[in-house]
């Protein structure tokens, strides 16, 4: 696992459920980025939030110090930091983070404290257990290390803001507030501490919010409903007397003096501390939970959409659960269960015995599933943007051509994949086969006017075959399949057309334009989705079509091939590269068989001659590659610069480059990267793999961008999803629920081989010693699983 110094400024770790939004952590142990009202919201810090420690040695000696490592510069803001961003308090000297899955670790220390600390946050992220994975809540456990030979006293108390009317901020950055806030400590069960509410909203208004703050401990509780706030920032001065003094909080305590009012703070701040000893040697745990409810949101993907007949109001799915205290009720008695699950999925996965980056890879764009990039809302259906932008979602729809590349939600969270196939073919697929590739109709939108993407509607076919596969559900098939095989045989008319078996029409695709002639990228999908729908029509009984799909399959590939493979790899068919724009014409196309890294997936098999395949994905990795990019021209955005390493998504090495060639083919995309990756670790071109997997974790190293956040076209950019191929590759797994067999096929050569794997029934730990073979169930019910070899081809 990866360590992160407090320069690492670029950090930013999610905390949240699937579905939810999200608060995180940055380098520092900061609590930021509050993104909890159906939006992204990077880069806002809720006003006076913070945790803090005192300490007390039997002399008296006291130190008192925010709960986090000092700030990085710059410091250049107009006005300095303000109040409200506590910047001013005095911190830990040093501090280091690490991270994974859903688990965040801070380790902090200073030479003038008598103690260390250590925080631990998580929320729970268990694969196939959706709902427990989709609690609109986080755990702050703070752990306090007294080396001394003495005893000490030690009291944390952490304090926010009520967010429940929060309106934006001046121009000054001065929050600005709404309505009447409501403070009010609670003890419940488990728990005590502070619910945030309001007395000017019910839950029936679009934009009710309420959070929590609460502790598991039971003994040494004080707290403050709310601040004295009074004028400029009295409150917090009030507060950090308060604490200080004796580390308790006194309620009741009145402000005292006169002074002018020229600032009056609207700031409903409250605070909670819990106070222990701890003796010589010692360590002392103090838990706080955080737990939130934005139970409304308007049925569209644009949430400034006034609230109309086609846009009503609809709760998010995981108000289910109730609000933020009964959440955090259900947490907090089922505490060890949802935190030992999740963390053996964490040890399963980081456990494997294959290199660090590859499992680094897969365990940290599994933030895409918890971010503002996803939600659902009340009666299940799950949505995906394409990334976010600081303030709003980027890119709506699922869009099929990006989602495509996305592997990890189908094995983690298989009814969520499958909600996403019903919106695709039952929702957005037209009588004619038409698929639109952003769905607006399920939210109540006209359809997209965009033609449909090849590459994604094609794909969707294949996706539908391997959630089929995942889940073993017959009904599922046959509910989908009438539409599916719509959208397969709409590619016969519309894309094909002369009837070759090669696609050859304007074939509108992930990188937003249109390829011409020949592309073995779109074929090799088309490919793909023939070859699934022979096994999908075969086990429906639908022979004939099976047979015609087989024999469309064979003649296009080999008639593709003749055309396109220039004896290294393929090249775009096309007579004047010039006539349109955005070609790529014979240059080395990253995803040039893209299609065939989809049916490895799949477990569908060759669909290109594996010669011909095996030569071309070498030939990306030779060409498209980038030891460093200080001497590359890049004319478009820019993901990587300086000594970054990478792979563009085309080259040319035998020239011919067209004047205006296809938008982004200069950039470097990590879902690219990752499915690249993948497929030359599936045909065995290992060493290969992992060198374009260990570049883009290298990228991402917390100094120049944060770890937890690939973007692309935003933030948490659904493309990033692809990293989960790289695992599917390396242990060789394969499910099929539909005759109940696993079958593995590691990818890398040592004594004892483990590799975490799921499927819809369960998951657990592969293992692999000489000829032995053995699966550690750790979650759900294999039992009617049969291990089998897999056959000699893919």
């Amino acid at each position: 696992m990866r360590t992160f110094p407090q320069t690492a400024s670029a950090v930013r770790f999610l905390l949240g459920g699937i579905g939810t939004g999200n608060i995180s952590l940055d380098q520092n142990a900061r609590l930021t980025d509050f993104e909890l009202f159906n939006r992204p919201n990077k880069g806002f810090r809720s006003p006076y939030t913070f945790f803090a420690v005192r300490t007390e040695s039997p002399d008296g000696e006291v130190r008192v110090k925010a709960l986090e490592s000092q700030l990085q510069p710059p410091f250049d803001a107009s006005h300095g930091a303000h109040a409200w961003q506590v910047a001013g308090l005095p911190r830990f000297s040093h501090s280091q983070m690490s991270g994974t899955t859903s688990f965040a670790h801070f380790r902090l220390w200073d030479d003038a404290m008598p103690v260390t600390a250590e925080l631990e946050a998580f929320s729970p992220f268990i694969p196939l257990a959706t709902d427990d994975s989709s609690l609109p809540v986080a755990v702050l456990r703070y752990s306090v290390h007294n080396p001394t030979d003495q005893p000490m006293t030690v009291s944390i108390a952490g304090s926010m803001s009520n967010l429940s009317n929060f309106a934006g901020c001046d121009i000054w950055t001065k929050p600005l507030y709404e309505g009447e806030s409501v403070n009010r400590f609670v003890e419940q069960g488990q728990a005590r501490g502070i619910h945030f509410t309001t007395s000017s909203k019910t839950e029936a208004d679009l934009d009710y919010f309420e959070m929590a703050l609460l502790t598991t401990d039971t003994q040494g509780v004080t707290y403050l409903e709310n601040w004295n706030e009074g004028a400029w920032w009295d409150g917090l001065q009030d507060f950090w007397n308060d604490f200080a003094d004796d580390g308790e909080l006194t309620t009741g305590r009145t402000l005292m003096g006169q002074g002018n009012r020229l600032h009056v703070s609207q700031i409903p701040m409250a605070s909670l501390c819990v106070k222990k000893d701890v003796g010589p040697g010692q360590t002392a745990r103090f838990e706080f939970v955080l737990s939130w409810y934005r139970p409304n949101r308007i049925r569209s993907w644009d949430q400034d959409t006034p609230v109309c007949e086609c846009h009503p109001i609809v709760r998010n799915y995981y108000a289910k659960f109730g609000p933020a205290l009964e959440t955090a009720a259900y947490l907090i008695a089922n505490m060890e269960r949802l935190e030992s699950q999740s963390r053996a999925f964490a040890d399963a996965l980081l456990g494997g015995t294959m290199p660090e980056p590859a499992l680094d890879a897969v365990a940290a764009t599994l933030t895409v599933i918890r971010s503002t990039t996803c939600f659902r809302i009340d009666d299940g259906t799950f949505f995906g943007w394409e990334g976010c932008f600081d303030t709003g979602g980027c890119c709506d729809g699922n869009c099929t051509h990006v989602w495509n590349y996305a592997q990890a939600l189908a094995f983690l969270f298989p009814d969520l994949e499958r909600s996403m196939r019903r919106t695709e073919f039952l929702g957005e697929t037209a009588d004619d086969g038409a698929m639109t590739f952003r769905a607006c109709k399920t939210l109540g939108d006209p359809g997209y006017p965009m033609p449909p993407a090849a590459d994604g509607q094609l794909g969707a076919v294949v996706r539908l075959y391997r959630d089929w596969q995942l889940s073993g559900d017959d009904g599922f098939l046959r509910e989908l399949w009438p539409k599916a095989k719509l959208a397969l045989e709409y590619a016969f008319t519309h894309w094909d057309t002369d009837g070759d078996g090669v696609l050859d029409g304007s074939q509108h695709n992930t990188y937003d334009i249109e390829f011409h002639g020949l592309s073995s990228m779109i074929n090799s999908v088309f490919y793909a989705a023939l070859r699934a729908g022979e096994e999908i029509a075969l086990h429906l009984g639908d022979g004939a079509s099976a047979q015609r799909y087989a024999d469309l399959r064979t003649r296009g590939a080999a008639l593709l091939t003749s055309m396109t493979f220039n004896g290294e790899y393929f090249e775009q068919a096309i007579d004047n590269v010039d006539e349109f724009k955005y070609q790529y014409g014979r240059g080395c196309l990253a995803d040039q068989v893209f299609g065939q890294q989809l049916a490895h997936v799949a477990g569908l098999g060759y669909v290109l001659d594996e010669a011909h395949v095996r030569s071309a994905i070498h030939a990306v990795a030779a060409h498209n590659f980038r030891d460093g990019f200080s001497d590359v021209t890049n004319l478009q955005r820019t993901y990587a610069l300086n000594d970054d390493s990478g792979l563009v998504l085309c080259s040319w090495p035998r020239g011919g480059r067209p004047r205006i060639p296809f938008v982004y083919c200069d950039e470097v995309w990590t879902g690219i990267e990752y499915q690249v990756a993948s497929h030359l670790i599936y045909e065995g071109f290992v060493d290969d793999g992992l060198r374009i997997v260990t570049a883009t974790r290298a990228r991402h190293d917390g100094v120049k961008r944060n770890p937890w956040d690939e973007v692309e076209c935003g933030h948490h950019y659904a493309r990033s999803l692809a990293g989960y191929g790289v695992l599917l590759a390396l242990t060789g797994f394969h499910p099929d629920a539909v005759n109940k067999t696993l079958s593995f096929r590691p990818a890398i050569a040592v004594e004892h081989f483990k590799g975490f794997f799921c499927c819809a029934d369960g998951w657990g730990v592969y293992h692999q010693t000489g000829d032995e073979q053995w699966i550690e169930t750790l979650y759900g019910d294999l039992s009617a699983y049969e291990i089998v070899n897999p056959t000699s081809e893919r």
